[in-house]
């Protein structure tokens, strides 16, 4: 009976210890409150009006020192149809929600949107490029294939090595012919573009000629492979006007390069490597072929790229207005 008696007495001394604990929080907790420091329920600072206001004119007044001016799409005597590039400027009402969840004196996430440029490359009409934006630190490598199926796997080994896209222009009676080692190539990710059909000078060819060269091998690459295809590349950088207007008809723009390797001369790859180093500028679009010299070189002339700050996509990323992401490299960004 005293044992029963002695628990009792024990577990309501227990109860009262709890009710106190729990009243002392929570009156801890109200007063927190009312002092404006807490955190509230749903784990977010409390600010004040006033305090809101002033991290708001913050936020306005850093976004107006920090935008950058996008860059219109222009027509240039020398390097013809050169792609805009998009401003940045701070995304002022979602970095304000930001900032008011974050801990208080943590310093402000400025979140950013791109401005786009009032003149796009599609809007300069029908006109071959040969370059992306010179301010845009992002360069591309272009692989026409109408021969040197020995050379491609090595090639591909050496692009994921390095975690590049490259894209391959496709000479149509290739594709015909070798439909898996184009497969082989999309699946490891590269663009696959318009190269005509065989191989022809364009420019000696008539309207009719020219458009079926391209239509031709626009049609495999949709019926073999699927590709929403948006450039033709002239074989031996061979056209006219003519060939660019017929392009456009098809819905596909007209690329060039800017710096030519010269691989089908068989040049040592040190010296093409060389030869990239010095004239590799933003928005190159480097030419090069299913070669021994390419396959020997590749790698070299990728890690001057990298060396000097550039990432490198595909041709349709260095020719789009969208800004270049910083590349990151054994936790490092360039």
């Amino acid at each position: 009976m005293h044992l029963k008696k002695a628990a009792a007495i024990a577990a309501s001394m227990l109860m009262i210890l709890v009710f106190v604990k729990m009243n002392g929080d929570i009156a801890s907790f109200i007063a927190t409150v009312k002092a404006g420091d807490a955190v509230q329920a749903i784990g977010q600072p409390v600010y004040s009006e006033e305090e809101k206001r002033e991290l708001y004119q913050a936020i306005v007044a850093e976004a107006e020192t920090k935008a950058i001016a996008p860059i219109d799409a222009r027509l240039d005597r020398v390097w013809r149809a050169i792609p805009g590039y998009n401003g940045l400027s701070i995304d002022i009402d979602k970095t304000y929600e930001t900032a008011l969840r974050a801990p208080r004196n943590s310093p402000i996430l400025y979140q950013y949107k791109e401005i786009v440029p009032n003149i796009q490359l599609s809007q300069l009409g029908p006109q071959p490029v040969y370059r992306g934006n010179p301010e845009k630190p992002m360069i591309s490598l272009m692989i026409n294939v109408a021969w040197g199926n020995e050379f491609i796997d090595p090639i591909l080994l050496t692009l994921k090595d390095k975690g590049v896209k490259a894209t391959f222009f496709l000479d149509g009676s290739w594709l015909k012919k070798n439909v898996d080692v184009a497969k082989k190539i999309q699946e490891e990710g590269h663009e696959l573009s318009n190269h005509a059909y065989s191989h022809p000078d364009m420019k000696n060819l008539n309207r009719s000629e020219q458009y079926n060269q391209i239509a031709k091998t626009e049609q495999l690459l949709k019926e073999l492979l699927g590709v929403d295809n948006k450039w033709f590349a002239p074989p031996s950088g061979s056209f006219n006007a003519a060939t660019v207007q017929i392009a456009r008809e098809q819905g596909l723009g007209t690329v060039l390069w800017t710096i030519d390797t010269v691989d089908w001369r068989k040049p040592p790859a040190d010296a093409v490597i060389r030869k990239i180093s010095s004239k590799l500028e933003p928005g190159s679009l480097i030419l090069m072929h299913p070669t021994a010299t390419t396959r020997d070189a590749l790698a070299g002339m990728i890690d001057s790229a990298f060396a000097k700050g550039y990432s490198i996509g595909t041709v349709s990323e260095t020719l789009s207005s969208d800004r270049a992401e910083p590349r990151v490299e054994g936790g490092h960004v360039f």
